[in-house]
């Protein structure tokens, strides 16, 4: 796609790059931007060249750069992660619900994702099933943390303010060792998720099942255990937003997280099972 309104382009070499002149918008790696006009831009501004550290290990858990691809997360959650990590798993099957080839991957952000805010944004549902927030940099030079799931409002809607961005992913440790699983449905074999259930069960017992795509913006739902069929079923049906478009009617995306729930929920019993046998 051409983006015949933009004459300018500037690289972000510090944090004070970050303020945008009027018709300017930050970009990343830009599989979205590039995708479709863009009438009201006439600038980008590069947050790449920013040189974010990908991946960091710290005291608290994960920071994942927003810059960082979801190629090199994928990456390096399976092949150099700690081992005891295990709701990494979630990750690649996250990024397979994302309607785009492994091409994409190598350019699209893990942060750009989350601030397009699409309902069936993968890392969306994988950052929200590990209680991740986001750090979000503040025009006047400070900062706040907000939880992801909480980041976004609506679909293609996020709570960021004009001139904020976000710097970091951060996933805490205590969801870092738990069980996870993820189940998806689409009207069409190929086509975009119509619903996505994520859930993570952490040692203690708790437990979060997450909705996504099916809904207009992330909906966690907390357990102090595993839950039964019929608690679980009650949860996810009576969860707000479920819309209709043409990839679905708001009552079959109801349905089908319910049903997709509960299979997720006999494999995760099944596991827990096996484990303390």
């Amino acid at each position: 796609m051409d983006i015949t309104t933009v004459t300018s382009y500037r690289p972000a070499r510090t944090r004070a790059d970050l303020a945008l002149a009027p018709g300017e918008a930050v970009i990343a790696g830009g599989t979205w931007i590039m995708s479709e006009p863009q009438p009201d831009t006439t600038g980008f501004v590069d947050l790449t060249t920013l040189d974010w550290p990908d991946l960091e290990i710290t005291a608290e858990g994960l920071r994942i750069g927003a810059t960082c691809t979801i190629a090199r997360l994928l990456a390096w959650a399976e092949h150099e992660a700690p081992l005891d990590w295990t709701s990494l798993a979630l990750a690649r099957p996250s990024a397979d619900a994302l309607l785009a080839s492994f091409k994409i991957w190598n350019t699209a952000t893990v942060g750009g994702n989350v601030c397009q805010a699409f309902a069936a944004g993968a890392m969306i549902a994988f950052l929200s099933t590990l209680d991740a927030t986001a750090l979000v940099w503040t025009p006047d030079g400070g900062e706040r943390v907000i939880a992801v799931a909480d980041l976004v409002i609506d679909n293609a809607a996020t709570s960021l303010r004009p001139g904020e961005v976000v710097r970091a992913l951060d996933v805490p440790a205590h969801a870092l060792r738990s069980r996870v699983g993820l189940q998806k449905i689409a009207l069409a074999e190929l086509g975009r998720s119509g619903a996505v259930v994520t859930a993570r069960v952490d040692p203690d017992g708790a437990t979060v099942f997450v909705v996504t795509a099916a809904v207009r913006r992330p909906r966690v739902l907390r357990f102090g255990r595993l839950p039964g069929a019929g608690e679980l079923r009650d949860a996810v049906a009576s969860a707000p937003d479920f819309y209709t478009d043409p990839l679905g009617s708001a009552d079959w995306r109801r349905g089908v997280s319910v049903v997709l729930a509960e299979r997720l929920r006999t494999a995760l019993s099944r596991d827990l099972q096996a484990g303390a046998a």
